[in-house]
């Protein structure tokens, strides 16, 4: 019943984005600059990776494996789980939360910050799950541009989660 709904609600954003033509005319003026919002989202995400590893004094490539799931919690967490099942654990767990959070941050962050960063507060889930909430706290161009994020951050999560379990010590 969940899946249906969500589809169902995926279905009519589409539809509602699909009805105005005067998005695609604004995206194009945008250009690549549509691409600094999900590489500000990967910077930030590894940044915070940096720091959590300083903070709790934890291997600084598992650190960055774990921000690299950027909210793709089954993903991030099967790569990670074979090296280590205790940073798989935490992996899940922190990409679960960062889209827990999400959801409820989401709607504070567009009315008392901007539209644009209520994209990174998802990021992979963006495109998913989260396109309804951002959709619904900002505008149609907003949603496009969360869309076409979402799918560069789930690209990211296939390459960077690799990379880093690669280098774990």
């Amino acid at each position: 019943l969940m899946d249906i709904g969500l589809s169902l609600l995926l279905f009519f954003v589409g539809i509602d984005l699909g009805s105005n033509k005067d998005i695609f005319k604004n995206l194009k003026k945008i250009g690549f600059k549509i691409l600094i919002v999900p590489l500000g989202t990967i910077l930030g995400s590894l940044t915070g990776g940096i720091i959590c590893s300083f903070i709790f004094n934890m291997d600084i490539f598992g650190a960055l494996a774990i921000a690299s799931g950027m909210s793709w919690y089954t993903l991030s967490a099967i790569i990670i789980t074979p090296v280590s099942s205790e940073l798989g654990t935490v992996a899940f767990l922190s990409n679960v939360f960062r889209e827990v959070i999400a959801f409820v941050a989401i709607p504070f962050i567009a009315k008392h910050i901007g539209y644009l960063e209520t994209i990174a507060a998802g990021a992979a889930i963006s495109m998913d799950t989260g396109l309804p909430m951002i959709t619904k706290n900002t505008n149609s161009e907003v949603a496009v541009i969360s869309f076409i994020s979402g799918v560069i951050l789930s690209l990211a999560v296939t390459v960077l989660v690799p990379i880093f379990v690669g280098l774990i010590a």
